[in-house]
């Protein structure tokens, strides 16, 4: 079970190769890249600022809740900070369970929980030049 909030760029193979075990039939990854555009905005990269310690305080609740809901084996969440270029990884969800249903609803639960409850916080920055705060 790893959780990180870091600068560093995610790792996705060896995040992924990381959850598989014996007993592991299905292995599930979310990956969160930053897209050209936020909403109706333009964007060279995207910026992201965090309380760290109460982030990963938030994103093992979270997936301690997945893990007891939906029985998965195991997890790695890793959230970046710092300024993210397009077309690279700010976040990475990976479980693994038995079967691919659970890890397909802990995968999606987890996420979804992530971007409402976690300290995390987003600001576009604009092809302009100008910066905004997203929720």
């Amino acid at each position: 079970m790893k959780i990180s909030v870091q600068k560093e760029k995610i790792e996705v193979a060896d995040t992924i190769e990381s959850l598989r075990t014996p007993e592991a039939g299905a292995i599930v990854t979310f990956q969160g890249t930053v897209r050209r555009f936020s909403g109706d905005i333009e964007v060279t990269r995207l910026y992201y600022e965090a309380y760290r310690e109460m982030a990963v305080k938030s994103i093992k609740q979270i997936a301690d809740e997945a893990k007891e809901r939906f029985g998965i084996i195991d997890y790695s969440i890793i959230h970046r900070i710092g300024n993210i270029d397009l077309t690279e990884d700010s976040v990475i969800v990976s479980v693994s369970s038995e079967h691919r249903e659970e890890a397909f609803s802990a995968c999606k639960f987890i996420i979804d929980r992530i971007k409402i409850e976690t300290p995390i916080w987003k600001k576009d920055i604009a092809v302009t030049g100008e910066a905004t705060w997203r929720d």
